[in-house]
């Protein structure tokens, strides 16, 4: 179902905000100081391009101080345009009854666009083993967009060390 499900997205909005992700991330490389901006730009288009099977949790090793540095540069730079395309891509997709989830992912997205860093993307996969292994105690966890089995749910699991 999640194949189904990027395979719309894909078509319908994926293809068009990667491409705008993709020009942010190369006129971010311009100067040496946007390149970490560019990278961003870069992970983004990727996600924004598959985005089903994956969520965005809290990045544990980030530094608060550096990433709220990077998105106040993000949002002034090239952030809330990019978000603004996500709120687009979001009504118009609202129109139709196929769109509607996808809608709904592409709202939840344009929060990302705004504020990226101290965040990853991660497999949903890759974060159920972990989260069963344990190994992210004490992190927040929240998907970005929408499980295609019920298009208006939004997990949030806190987990606490165990000692």
């Amino acid at each position: 179902m999640r194949f189904i499900g990027n395979v719309l997205w894909l078509l319908l909005a994926g293809f068009w905000l990667a491409i705008a992700y993709a020009v942010a991330g190369v006129l971010c490389f311009i100067s040496i100081i946007g390149i970490p901006f560019g990278i961003q730009a870069f992970k983004l288009g990727g996600y924004a391009l598959w985005p089903f099977g994956r969520v965005v949790t809290q990045n544990p090793g980030s530094n608060a101080a550096i990433s709220t540095l990077g998105n106040i540069i993000w949002f002034i730079v090239c952030g809330w345009w990019l978000a603004g395309l996500h709120i687009i891509t979001g009504l118009l997709l609202m129109v139709t009854i196929i769109g509607i989830p996808l809608g709904v992912a592409n709202f939840k997205m344009a929060g990302l666009a705004l504020f990226p860093f101290g965040k990853q993307i991660v497999s949903a996969a890759d974060l159920n083993s972990q989260t069963a292994a344990g190994q992210i105690a004490g992190s927040t966890v929240a998907t970005s967009v929408p499980t295609l089995g019920d298009p208006y749910q939004v997990q949030i699991e806190s987990t606490s060390p165990t000692q």
